[in-house]
């Protein structure tokens, strides 16, 4: 049986690229100008700006009556609000996601150096029985007159 141990192709792989993280992506031009505009979106002051926004035409959606009301909330309020807090929620959710990545990566990390490490107490074992076997061999055998 061989014994030797050989380093995964993908194992070289991970240790020169590290964990692929949100920030790894490679997103150009029009990439950066929409994280930039999501970055500034993306905040609760973008939210309650929305909201003052809003807030301005509430008088006249109330002069409006029921169903002008309902528009005003579902049309203007709603959507200039909850656009900017789902971003911010989706901002939270992907830092906690780059998070347990790396934490993942790391754990895994952790794993491969163990298996490793138990891979060369097994060669070590291998290599130890073998010299025993060898040691009672020469010992049960009789010796060869010369």
């Amino acid at each position: 049986m061989d014994a030797r141990h050989f380093l995964h192709l993908r194992l070289k792989e991970r240790e020169s690229h590290g964990p692929h993280v949100t920030g790894n992506e490679r997103i150009g031009l029009n990439g950066r100008i929409a994280v930039v505009i999501t970055n500034t979106v993306g905040t609760m002051w973008c939210a309650y700006v929305f909201a003052a926004i809003a807030l301005v035409s509430l008088p006249e959606a109330i002069k409006g009556g029921v169903a002008t009301l309902i528009a005003w909330v579902a049309q203007t309020f709603l959507q200039l609000v909850l656009l900017s807090v789902i971003m911010v929620g989706q901002k939270v959710a992907a830092a906690a996601s780059d998070k347990q990545a790396l934490q993942t990566y790391n754990d895994a990390e952790a794993i491969l150096k163990m298996q490793a490490e138990v891979h060369q107490l097994i060669e070590l074992n291998n290599n130890l029985t073998a010299e025993i076997h060898r040691m009672i061999m020469e010992k049960q055998s009789p010796a060869l007159p010369g």
